[in-house]
């Protein structure tokens, strides 16, 4: 048992109904009225996450119970929520939308899981009395999820707003604890592309945007009362926590990893998990930096390099560096974005450009994603960082692919999701692995004592 933790969970009825604009300006307006928010974003997202970090000023986390085993969810969630006056979670999709028609590994699934109170996001454009009706479906659907109150969003006006007020009082009787105009300028101060809204990194204008949100919250939104729903959450009940992998023993060795405009999607528990294990992290960047200087290993996350790939090709002498570090046996682990970057080249928008030429790919970012979803490998293959015979949860979401045959050998089986495609993932060349997963280290433990271990061995053997 802990201390009481006050929480919420913000979700919706399905995609773009205004979750994250929601958790975004309650967040800001609850920091302006003095309050430490813990924010939280449900599922594996990036960029969400990174929003909600924005607006809380500190360090959002995820929580998914594909990619993490409740126990160490909930351990997760705890101490990050500790010292904190609210958590605030941003769910997705819609409250019980999961991997199947059973709902697993919804909004509604993790709800229960914290016993966190939900707050129905309702989109009201052209609708009255019906949305009242889909409150109600999602209210009696689970009992054992506490949907406490509904902000209506995209309301047209004051007839509108009263009508949505009587039908959702009269059929749920739920609160209403906000009602917000449809804000047609948002598109522009918080612009959306291929993979979701714009990274924090890239954003040219975050002072404004914090002041339109939070100015939306102040007006729109009962962040009193939404804060004492908050504090009616009970107790959580924890588990002892479970025994992870031991680290690995010796002087800590350096790993370099990316962070910049191109590369922004690590998970904060990977950079931790690294640190416990023996790591010194050490931040670079493919778009400024001359090269990697000493390193005994590298980690390059997923991001944008499509976006940002004129300045990563005019970086010639980094992805030289690289380029004579890999060869050398330099072992670099690359997820998605990073797997991009080591390619030949990168088309994008009918552009091509140099890439760090490491593996002998010529890849081409499409207009419809070739991989997206929650994705299950198993190591049937040599890898320097994880023992055959495992099994990675992670997810995938890109838009390019690998056609055709590389020559490359993988050491990944795909079980689930698309991967390089024919049932294959994570190329492998001397001692880097490239793949389109993206693993998450509280659900894969043998990973950053793996990474460690292989930079360990690369140093020795100098």
């Amino acid at each position: 048992m802990t201390p009481s933790l006050p929480r919420v969970v913000i979700a919706g009825t399905g995609g773009d109904s205004g979750k994250t604009l929601v958790s975004l300006s309650l967040a800001l307006a609850w920091r302006d009225q003095g309050h430490r928010v813990a924010a939280f974003k449900k599922g594996p997202d990036f960029i969400d996450r990174a929003w909600l970090a924005w607006a809380s000023d500190m360090q959002a986390r995820n929580l998914d119970s594909y990619l993490i085993p409740p126990n160490r969810l909930l351990g997760s969630f705890a101490e990050t929520a500790a010292g904190s006056r609210v958590s605030l979670v941003e769910g997705n999709r819609g409250l019980h939308d999961g991997l199947d028609g059973a709902g697993t590994y919804s909004t509604a699934e993790l709800a229960k899981l914290l016993n966190a109170p939900v707050v129905l996001l309702l989109d009201a454009t052209k609708t009255t009395r019906t949305a009242a009706a889909v409150a109600l479906g999602c209210q009696q659907l689970d009992p054992d999820c506490r949907v406490a109150g509904v902000i209506l969003n995209r309301v047209a006006g004051a007839r509108h707003e009263q009508v949505l007020r009587d039908a959702v009082k009269q059929i749920t009787g739920l609160p209403v604890f906000g009602v917000i105009p449809r804000q047609r300028d948002l598109a522009t101060l918080l612009p959306d592309r291929h993979l979701g809204l714009v990274t924090p990194a890239e954003h040219g204008a975050p002072d404004a945007l914090a002041e339109r949100l939070a100015g939306l919250a102040a007006s729109y939104l009962d962040t009193d009362g939404l804060l004492r729903l908050a504090d009616s959450a009970p107790p959580l009940v924890l588990q002892a926590p479970e025994i992870d992998v031991e680290p690995t023993v010796g002087i800590a060795v350096r790993i370099g990893y990316f962070r910049d405009q191109a590369f922004t999607f690590y998970y904060p528990e990977n950079l931790e998990a690294l640190e416990r294990a023996g790591a010194e992290l050490v931040p670079l960047s493919a778009l400024a930096d001359a090269g990697l200087g000493s390193l005994d290993a590298l980690y390059i996350g997923g991001g944008f390099p499509e976006t940002q790939a004129q300045g990563l090709m005019h970086n010639a002498s980094m992805r030289k560096s690289v380029r004579e570090a890999a060869a050398k046996g330099l072992p670099i682990y690359a997820e998605c974005g990073g797997l991009m970057y080591l390619a030949e080249s990168l088309t994008w928008q009918g552009d091509t450009y140099a890439m760090a030429g490491v593996l002998p790919l010529n890849l081409t970012v499409e207009q419809r994603p070739q991989g997206h979803g929650y994705m299950e490998v198993e190591t049937d293959g040599d890898s320097p960082f994880l023992p055959r015979g495992i099994r990675l949860r992670g997810h995938e979401f890109h838009y390019s692919g690998v056609p055709g045959k590389t020559g490359l050998s993988t050491v990944y089986k795909v079980l689930r999701g698309t991967g390089l495609g024919g049932g294959r993932d994570g190329l492998s060349q001397g001692n880097t692995v490239a793949s389109y997963l993206h693993l998450h280290a509280l659900g894969v433990p043998q990973w950053a004592p793996g990474m460690v271990a292989a930079a360990r061995r690369f140093r020795n053997d100098e």
